[in-house]
């Protein structure tokens, strides 16, 4: 390679963990993934002396606390914690197609009708189809600038110069760093590229939306060091044959992680759902076997989801354990409670779970609605469509008490729900009056006989 100095080597460095070797090998050593050894080209460090700073008191520092950017979107506000710090590093990732440059779209339209500038530089698209996407999506505004544009060195030197409210760059993948010769993706790019954004927007105290593409695996392309050095990471969730999704922050150095943003796809673009219980329960079928209701808490805000099972007598040697939406090993796990301690033979039957609308639910308050509508299908009948109930269960047939019972509770009764069933652990500590029907229950026995034998 004739761009090569005779300082400069060849190393070979892992996509997953970073580890480098001298050779390509097929397997990592350290993080022991297979084929994921990329080429890059490394150079000796510049020889130019580095400006001697002396550590001062923690109490001297500057004050952190600075006014957030929000975005004019209420939800990715929400999952932001508030809104973008200035300064703040923000990646984003999602499959194709998902929705992940409307987005930002609709974004820079709302930053930059409240006055300020905002950037979007991409390596992706020509000036002209970008604004006939801006045009279907009704997102021009006059403080809107756009640069096509691969080399981070211009896309700093723009930014720096122009000093803009905001900085999008779609996609971190398709960036390029001229100091090295390697391809816009590898390894050595998307990671010197990030650094030089991530330098120039805590330099500059510009905020900057990074877009990022993911691996079949779902996970963000490139060396995983490239989340650690950002401040936020948030995922798109979704299946493109949904009109819905789900924006989930998966770290969040300025606020918590439990937040969500869902939006609706539509063809004007991403649509805000303001009330999502509403929109997940609107094509619930009313009393039919294997279907319940759920109050989920996902950070601040309680969402009520439908939780639908399918149990059928299986004609193959082993049965299948499908879970769509939720934990399949804690499916598994709550089929072998469900056999030993209420004695229903699910053995030779195949089980399928499905968290309706798309959603993920990852808390244990799952439990108690995955158990009731497995017994709801095996028996052929149905839950009493007013009821809602949550709680973990243990592997003794315990129902264990969950978290933000009472907001749980205010979200059923807003929806019109008549009766919740609860563990008696969160009954007996319950201050909140309301008019629903409260029943608190210790064991998944008593479940069952509440749920099908009380009228």
């Amino acid at each position: 390679m004739s761009s090569l100095t005779k300082k400069s080597k060849i190393q070979y460095v892992c996509n997953k963990c970073g580890y480098k070797s001298g050779r390509w090998l097929g397997r990592c050593p350290d993080c022991g993934e297979w084929e994921s050894f990329a080429e890059e080209i490394s150079r000796p460090r510049s020889s130019k002396a580095i400006p001697k700073i002396e550590p001062q008191p923690l109490h001297l520092a500057p004050d952190g606390e600075e006014e957030r950017i929000c975005t004019g979107i209420e939800e990715l506000d929400r999952v932001l914690g508030g809104g973008i710090v200035p300064g703040g590093v923000v990646l984003i990732g999602g499959d194709p197609g998902i929705g992940k440059s409307t987005l930002m779209m609709h974004m820079l339209k709302a930053v930059a009708m409240k006055g300020g500038k905002v950037l979007y530089a991409t390596g992706e698209e020509s000036a002209r189809q970008i604004k006939m996407r801006a045009k279907r999506l009704d997102a021009l505004d006059p403080g809107q600038f756009l640069a096509t544009v691969a080399a981070v060195e211009q896309i700093v030197e723009m930014t720096t110069a122009m000093q803009p409210a905001l900085l999008v760059v779609d996609s971190i993948q398709t960036l390029t760093c001229d100091e090295f010769p390697s391809a816009p993706g590898s390894v050595t790019q998307v990671r010197e590229s990030a650094a030089r954004l991530l330098n120039m927007a805590k330099v500059q105290n510009i905020p900057v939306m990074l877009v990022g593409h993911v691996t079949k695996e779902g996970a963000i392309a490139g060396p995983k060091v490239l989340e650690h050095m950002v401040d936020t990471v948030l995922y798109f969730e979704g299946d493109r044959s949904h009109a819905f999704r789900i924006l989930r922050t998966q770290k969040n150095r300025f606020g918590s992680t439990n937040e969500i943003g869902v939006f609706e796809m539509k063809e004007e673009g991403l649509v805000e759902v303001k009330n999502p219980s509403e929109i997940f329960l609107a094509e619930r079928p009313l009393d039919v076997p294997g279907s319940v209701v759920i109050p989920s808490v996902e950070g601040t805000r309680p969402i009520l989801v439908e939780v639908q099972a399918l149990v059928s007598p299986t004609n193959l040697g082993t049965a299948r354990r499908t879970a769509i939406g939720a934990d399949p090993q804690r499916l598994a796990l709550l089929c072998a409670v469900l056999e030993k301690k209420a004695g229903m033979d699910l053995y030779g039957h195949d089980i399928f779970l499905n968290i309706a609308g798309g959603i993920r639910i990852e808390e244990p308050a799952l439990d108690l609605g995955v158990i009731c509508a497995l017994a709801s299908s095996m028996l052929e009948r149905p839950i009493p469509s007013a009821t809602v109930l949550c709680g973990e269960v243990g592997l003794a047939g315990e129902v264990r008490a969950a978290g933000q019972v009472e907001m749980r509770l205010a979200e059923a009764e807003r929806l019109g729900f008549q009766r919740f069933i609860m563990p008696k652990a969160n009954y007996d500590r319950l201050h909140q009056k309301s008019t629903m029907h409260c029943l608190g229950i210790a064991t998944i026995q008593e479940l069952l006989e509440v749920v099908f034998n009380d009228d």
